[in-house]
């Protein structure tokens, strides 16, 4: 019987390119590899960013200055009504300061038929609520008492102009 002999190849490791770019990134007493470290950094870096980005936005929502405080705002709480006594939607509601002629403020009416609106204090408001089908309606609040103004209003149907019945 003959021995068989194995060949054994010992062939050449193939020696690692020094990259000037990436090794500026690798540290001799590193205990894992470059890639590793690189997505470390990555994380790191992404974290830093979450951190910095929440915190700005925690001191630009958060603070507010005192030309935004409505610490001397009005509220005008509104519900409105139809002749029947269901919840009104859709109703316009605009503000306006007493002596002037142009409406400042406006809003509509939700499926509860409810709309609020701040206006600052110390001053009279005239208040005016229309909606199609329905007469327009007109109230003044005087903002100068309290700081808010709770209001029901109940619309009057529109009298059929020409028509000689009900609508």
């Amino acid at each position: 019987m003959g021995t068989i002999s194995w060949k054994m190849r010992t062939g050449k490791t193939k020696k690692k390119r020094f990259d000037p770019v990436f090794h500026f990134f690798r540290h001799p007493l590193l205990p894992f590899g470059h890639l590793t470290f690189v997505r470390l950094t990555m994380a790191l870096l992404g974290l830093l960013w979450l951190a910095g980005a929440g915190s700005a936005m925690g001191t630009a929502g958060g603070a507010q200055s005192s030309s935004q405080s409505h610490t001397h705002d009005f509220l005008i709480f509104t519900t409105v009504f139809t002749d029947r006594g269901f919840a009104l939607y859709g109703a316009r509601v605009r503000i306006r300061r007493e002596q002037e002629k142009k409406f400042r403020w406006e809003g509509s009416s939700d499926h509860q038929g409810e709309v609020a609106i701040r206006v600052p204090q110390d001053a009279e408001y005239e208040m005016t609520i229309e909606a199609r089908g329905f007469k327009t309606e007109t109230r003044k609040i005087d903002a100068r008492e309290n700081n808010r103004a709770d209001l029901t209003i109940r619309m009057e149907l529109e009298s059929p102009s020409g028509a000689g019945g009900k609508p």
